[in-house]
């Protein structure tokens, strides 16, 4: 075991991210142009630091956790929080992400799992947080519902892995 080196660190662009469905080819590739396109929103809108742009990808009742913990509830929260860090600790940031798994779970529920960071100046080659979105449907778009950001530990990883060995992910084996 080589630590926690992750074996599949993602797929670098959202189209190809890895898919589990049970909808039909065309109706699965529009879900995950949709879902594909809000990604990209969320980016762009991050990267002109527009807190409205960036929320608008986000449901009126969104719930959205920060790595520290800090828990935003609605869309406005997310709107106003991230006006401030955008004037603030932010200010000049873009976003990374790697794409680590999509699953459909209907045709308008899907749960999408990234690998991401924030960063100013080049893209880091190591992407610290491990990201779930739980996207809806809505008409013919798809919005972030839940966002939950999770710090990567790596060397609590690395004390977990060797201590027990059977707690390491198949994609780490």
């Amino acid at each position: 075991m080589s630590g926690s080196a992750v074996a599949a660190t993602g797929a670098t662009e959202c189209r190809d991210v890895p898919t589990d469905s049970t909808m039909s080819p065309p109706d699965e590739a529009a879900a995950r142009a949709g879902i594909c396109d809000t990604l990209a929103g969320l980016a762009s809108a991050w990267g002109e630091h527009d807190a409205d742009a960036y929320g608008a990808h986000f449901t009126e009742n969104a719930t959205y956790t920060t790595f520290a913990g800090t828990y935003y509830d609605g869309r406005e929260d997310i709107v106003r929080s991230h006006a401030a860090l955008f004037d603030g600790p932010l200010s000049g940031t873009r976003l990374a992400d790697s794409y680590l798994s999509l699953r459909l779970l209907t045709e308008d529920v899907a749960v999408l799992t990234t690998r991401g960071d924030t960063y100013d100046g080049d893209t880091p080659g190591e992407l610290s947080k491990v990201q779930t979105y739980t996207m809806i449907r809505d008409g013919d778009d798809w919005q972030v519902a839940a966002f939950q950001n999770t710090q990567r530990k790596k060397l609590m990883e690395q004390v977990q892995f060797r201590w027990m060995d059977e707690t390491v992910p198949a994609a780490e084996r």
